[in-house]
C-alpha cells in the first residue's frame, strides 16, 4: 500500500494548546482551577466556538449562566494566545520530513475560525500544507462525518 498523502490534526500533534497554560496564572489552586475549567470554561463550551460559534456569543452566553466568574470567562478569549504555548517539536518535525519527502499534506482541525488566522501569522510550518480545512470555518466538527466528508472537496 503506498501513501499518498497525509492528514494531519493539529491540537496535541502540532501545537501544545491547553486552556491550564492560562489559568495557572489566573487561578493558583489546581483544585480550584480545575473544578473553573470543568464547570464553566469546559471543553464542550469551547467546542461550540470551534464549531463555528463566535467568540463574542460564546463568552456572552456563559458570562451571563456564571456572571461571579465574568473576569476569568472574558479571560478565555482575550488571552487565547497564551493557551498556545507553542508548537511540539516531534509532530513539527514529521512534518517538516514529509514535506521535504514532497508528501501531500493536508490539516484538519477543530479550530474556531477567529482564533486560527494567529496560528497561521505565527507559525511558518502551516505553509506546508496544501490544504487546512478549519472546523469553526466549516461550521462542522469533528468527530461528525460531514466535515470528513466536506475536507475531500
Amino acid at each position: 500500500m503506498t501513501i499518498r498523502a497525509v492528514v494531519f490534526d493539529f491540537g496535541g500533534v502540532l501545537f501544545d494548546w491547553s486552556p491550564q497554560h492560562l489559568y495557572r496564572k489566573l487561578i493558583v489552586d489546581d483544585h480550584e482551577r480545575q473544578r473553573f475549567l470543568d464547570n464553566i470554561c469546559t471543553q464542550a463550551w469551547n467546542t461550540e466556538q470551534d464549531a463555528g460559534r463566535s467568540l463574542a456569543d460564546g463568552t456572552l452566553s456563559l458570562i451571563k449562566q456564571h456572571p461571579d466568574h465574568e473576569h476569568l470567562i472574558q479571560a478565555y478569549y482575550d488571552r487565547w494566545h497564551e493557551m498556545l504555548r507553542g508548537s511540539l517539536p516531534e509532530g513539527v518535525a514529521i512534518l517538516e520530513a514529509l514535506h521535504q519527502a514532497d508528501m501531500p499534506l493536508f490539516g484538519l482541525t477543530n479550530w474556531s475560525a477567529e482564533t486560527f488566522p494567529y496560528a497561521r501569522a505565527n507559525y511558518p510550518f502551516l505553509q506546508y500544507f496544501r490544504d487546512i480545512v478549519v472546523s469553526g470555518e466549516l461550521k462542522l466538527i469533528k468527530p461528525d462525518a460531514a466535515i470528513y466528508n466536506a475536507s475531500l472537496n
